[in-house]
């Protein structure tokens, strides 16, 4: 059974439209619903469309701001995650707070690297042919405009909490089909 399932990365969110009546929470919810489905779907296009004229990502590491900024800094940023292989990703969400300009995500980035990329990233891996199940904690900032444009994210996470070599039979096929189209 693949230990990852990239649907559940909204859940909670449909979860919490379906029950709200408030017209501007629901258009920030429908904002990120979106640009999480387009990002799972790693459709660029899709996932720009969501965002505002000016985004600015602020990814916090060792007390530096490392984020993309503007539309080609962005754009950038996910053609390379992309490019990555590492774009199967479950977000297992915890809690969500909601307000007119913001929703605040936290819960358990789960994420599938193939070795090469897992350790270029400086993450201890053992086995080249491998790939590599890379969990960390993580709270997100979605900042939504007056016309219901996502204006960045704001990224607070722990390292990995737990890093796990994985059987190909734990592979979602979406990940297979990305990483190991020419096996099976």
């Amino acid at each position: 059974m693949p230990v990852i399932d990239p649907n559940h990365t909204w859940t909670l969110l449909e979860e919490r439209l379906a029950v709200t009546t408030n017209e501007r929470h629901r258009v920030v919810l429908k904002a990120v619903i979106e640009h999480m489905k387009a990002e799972a779907a790693a459709d660029l296009d899709r996932l720009m469309a969501t965002l505002s004229s000016t985004p600015a990502y602020h990814f916090w590491y060792e007390g530096n701001d490392v984020g993309p900024k503007g539309t080609d800094g962005v754009r950038t940023y996910y053609s390379d995650f992309v490019a990555s292989r590492s774009n199967v990703l479950e977000y297992t969400l915890d809690r969500l707070v909601l307000d007119d300009h913001c929703l605040v995500t936290e819960g358990f980035l789960k994420q599938i690297y193939p070795s090469t990329y897992a350790a270029q990233l400086g993450f201890p891996v053992d086995d080249e042919s491998a790939d590599y199940l890379i969990v960390h904690r993580q709270l997100l900032l979605w900042p939504v405009d007056g016309n219901g444009m996502i204006q960045g994210e704001d990224s607070y996470g722990t390292g990995p909490t737990s890093i796990t070599k994985l059987s190909f039979e734990e592979l979602p096929q979406q990940y297979i089909d990305l990483v190991h189209s020419s096996v099976g």
